[in-house]
C-alpha cells in the first residue's frame, strides 16, 4: 500500500539545512496498524505528515497505491488527502462554535453529497463510535474521551483507506485512552483500516500490530507483536 524509499526531509534555519529525515526505506501493508516511537526530535510527526500529504519530501519517493504523492500539484494533493487519509490528532482539532454533527459533516461540504446523504453518513459514524446522543453538544460540552471519538468519526466520514494518528491519547485520562485505542484496534481489525500512530506511550503501542523505532532521522528496529484486546 505504501513506499517509501529514499526519504529525506531537512528544514531551513537561517542560512543552514537542519535535517530530520535521512534516508529512510520503509513499506505498509494495507491493514497494518503500525506505531511510531522514539524520543522527542527523532522525526516521527514529521514522517507522519509526510505520508499524509501534510508536508513534502525534501528527497526520495513516497507511492500510496501506486501514486507517487511528492509529484502531484497542491490542489491534486489536497484532492488525494481529501479522498484517502483520515486525521487524528492529540487535541482533536474539532471547531469549538459546531456542534458533534458539524464538525463530523465538515469534511462532506466538499463532496458532492447533498444533504440528506450527508445526514446519513453522519449520523452512522457518530453512533458507531457511542455519541449518538449527543450530535447537538459543542465540543466544550463533550469529555476528553467524548471529542477524541468526535474527532474520529470526523475521520472516518469519507471512508479513507489511511488514518494517521498523532499521539491520539496524549491528552487523555487512562480509562479514555484504552477506550479510543480499543476503537483503533476494531477500526482496523473489522473494517481493514490502515493505522499508523505516533506515540510516546508504550501501553499505546502495545495496541499496534507493529512498533517502529526512530533515532535521530533513521528508521530502528521493527517489533511484530501480538496483539491482544485493549479492555473497554
Amino acid at each position: 500500500m505504501i513506499r517509501i524509499e529514499n526519504l529525506r526531509k531537512s528544514y531551513r534555519r537561517g542560512d543552514q539545512d537542519v535535517p530530520v529525515l535521512d534516508g529512510l526505506n520503509l513499506r505498509v501493508a494495507r491493514g497494518d496498524f503500525l506505531a511510531l516511537m522514539g524520543p522527542s526530535g527523532s522525526g516521527k510527526s514529521t514522517l507522519l505528515n509526510l505520508i499524509a500529504g501534510i508536508d513534502r519530501p525534501t528527497a526520495g519517493l513516497i507511492e500510496m497505491d501506486g501514486v507517487d504523492i511528492g509529484k502531484l500539484s497542491d490542489s491534486e494533493l489536497a484532492q488525494w488527502r481529501a479522498q484517502h487519509v483520515g486525521f487524528i490528532f492529540q487535541f482533536y482539532n474539532l471547531i469549538p462554535v459546531l456542534t458533534a454533527f458539524e464538525n463530523v459533516e465538515l469534511p462532506l461540504q466538499l463532496t458532492s453529497l447533498d444533504r440528506a446523504e450527508r445526514k446519513e453518513r453522519v449520523v452512522k459514524a457518530l453512533t458507531a463510535v457511542g455519541l449518538a446522543d449527543r450530535m447537538s453538544h459543542t465540543p466544550n460540552e463533550l469529555s476528553g474521551g467524548q471529542q477524541q471519538r468526535v474527532a474520529i468519526a470526523r475521520a472516518l466520514i469519507t471512508d479513507p483507506s489511511l488514518i494517521v494518528a498523532d499521539e491520539p491519547t496524549g491528552d487523555l485520562d487512562r480509562q479514555s485512552a484504552e477506550d479510543i485505542l480499543a476503537m483503533l484496534q476494531r477500526l482496523n481489525r473489522e473494517m481493514g483500516k490502515t493505522i499508523i500512530m505516533v506515540t510516546h506511550d508504550p501501553k499505546a503501542a502495545d495496541a499496534a500490530r507493529a512498533v517502529i523505532h526512530l533515532e535521530k532521522g533513521q528508521l530502528g528496529r521493527i517489533v511484530e507483536q501480538a496483539v491482544g484486546d485493549i479492555p473497554c
